[in-house]
């Protein structure tokens, strides 16, 4: 799978580089994100405007995905998604479990706010 890498101050962003995610990339796809759990910059903004198809068992290992994130205090946003994804998704019935926004500078937004909000409830001693 041919992905970019561009890492910021409190995040990542992906951006797939392919037209289609078909079932046969989620292990790629899982080696290539889940080992950023181990770095100081956790977060990770995937950025899906490349993408035409998306496989359904694809799009299910992504939701996994940021379920392993966010169990791991890490945030993981999906953004830029192209109309026919975004049917797919929604179709599937994935689309509203899953931590998207239309632009990247909302994903970063939320990243950020949700850094804020862990920072807060460490201080509190809910982390």
């Amino acid at each position: 799978m041919n992905v970019k890498i561009d890492t910021k101050e409190k995040f990542h962003v992906i951006t797939v580089m392919e037209s289609s995610l078909s079932a046969n990339m989620t292990e790629e796809l899982s080696e290539c994100l889940l080992p950023l759990l181990q770095h100081d910059v956790k977060n990770v903004i995937i950025k899906l405007n490349e993408v035409q198809l998306i496989d359904e068992i694809i799009a299910e290992t992504i939701v996994k995905i940021q379920q392993v994130f966010y169990e791991s205090n890490s945030s993981f946003v999906i953004c830029e998604i192209n109309d026919p994804v975004e049917k797919k998704l929604d179709d599937s019935n994935l689309l509203e479990i899953m931590n998207t926004t239309p632009s990247e500078s909302e994903a970063w937004d939320i990243v950020q706010m949700e850094e804020i909000e862990r920072e807060l409830m460490e201080d509190d001693g809910f982390i």
